[in-house]
């Protein structure tokens, strides 16, 4: 009972969230790690099954406050609001996207009542969700609106210890130029290492991308490195935060992955994607920091190319419910 207790969601169920859930719950792999309950519809976990070709019981309860925990069964809040046969497989659907934010809403709704520790969910799709009416950019920023979060907050991703941090997010990349900001980097900075921090990195060492080709080659390619970048880095470390750059963004990361540092902060999403991805795509996990409830999720989507072929790699999910209960454990 003192393991961490995390609402697991299966994610859009036109997506391989609903394999991945049934097969990481079906050999209880996740048993030493945290207590996982299953909120969703018990259709999709009986499609998962089915797509992962394993089976197990699952017990219905009405609230994790009341679930029997000596009992083997996988425990399940079941909403009865998804039924998947409605819903192509592989095929993106605004009524699905519409249903993956309600589950995800419900789910939060315990976080908030302190009857979960942290959510992890399975890979969504964030154009199904805005066209199913929660018309929000990201899932990140629908949970700071469901949770009342006011403050600043931003998506992580996290590959083999190593963090990733942005400065900007999901907006275009013409946005994104505007947004980067002095006061956008100090910010980004303190909350990377403060994640860092709460992950277990004793004294964690931070590097900054560049936002121009080269570094802005002193100032030939554009003047924000020389300009913004630079004394926003050299105040952060002035406070005494491990913080240096900023670095061409075609190596920093090759400097990060040889241990020289424990993250890196990209100026823009793309930046740090490529980098990750590319390295270790079925490993990555999402985190949504800055927030009051824990999130995790993998950084991969919801890889419509391979629904329903039961081949969908967990990886990324399991490092999901890990980090999750690595923070909630740490935060504690």
């Amino acid at each position: 009972m003192t393991l961490p207790l995390i609402a697991l969601t299966p994610g859009d169920c036109t997506g391989i969230g609903p394999e991945q859930t049934a097969r990481i719950l079906s050999d209880r792999r996740m048993a030493d790690v945290a207590r996982l309950v299953v909120v969703g519809d018990a259709r999709v976990l009986d499609l998962g099954m089915r797509q992962a070709g394993v089976t197990f019981a699952y017990q219905r309860y009405d609230d994790p406050s009341t679930i029997d925990w000596s009992d083997p069964s996988v425990p399940l809040i079941d909403l009865g609001n998804t039924d998947p046969a409605l819903y192509p497989p592989g095929i993106g659907s605004a009524e699905s996207g519409r249903v993956t934010g309600e589950t995800l809403s419900r789910a939060i709704d315990f976080a908030k009542a302190g009857l979960v520790d942290a959510v992890s969910f399975a890979p969504l799709n964030k154009r199904a969700m805005f066209d199913g009416g929660w018309k929000f950019p990201d899932e990140h920023k629908m949970f700071a609106h469901l949770l009342g979060h006011t403050g600043y907050f931003s998506e992580m991703n996290v590959l083999d210890g190593q963090w990733m941090s942005r400065v900007t997010s999901h907006v275009s990349l013409r946005q994104a130029l505007d947004q980067v900001t002095g006061p956008a980097i100090r910010e980004a900075i303190t909350l990377a290492t403060r994640m860092m921090a709460k992950a277990g990195i004793a004294s964690p060492r931070l590097a900054v991308a560049a936002l121009n080709p080269h570094g802005g080659e002193g100032g030939l390619f554009g003047m924000e490195e020389i300009e913004i970048i630079r004394p926003a880095v050299a105040a952060m470390a002035a406070t005494g935060i491990a913080v240096e750059g900023p670095f061409p963004s075609d190596t920093v990361y090759l400097k990060a992955f040889a241990g020289d540092y424990d993250g890196v902060l990209s100026m823009y999403h793309d930046q740090g994607q490529i980098a990750t991805k590319m390295r270790g795509f079925n490993r990555g996990v999402t985190v949504t920091a800055g927030l009051a409830t824990v999130f995790t999720t993998p950084a991969h989507g919801t890889a419509f190319d391979i629904v329903g072929r039961g081949i969908a790699d967990t990886g990324a999910i399991e490092n999901a419910v890990r980090l999750a209960a690595k923070l909630v454990a740490r935060a504690a």
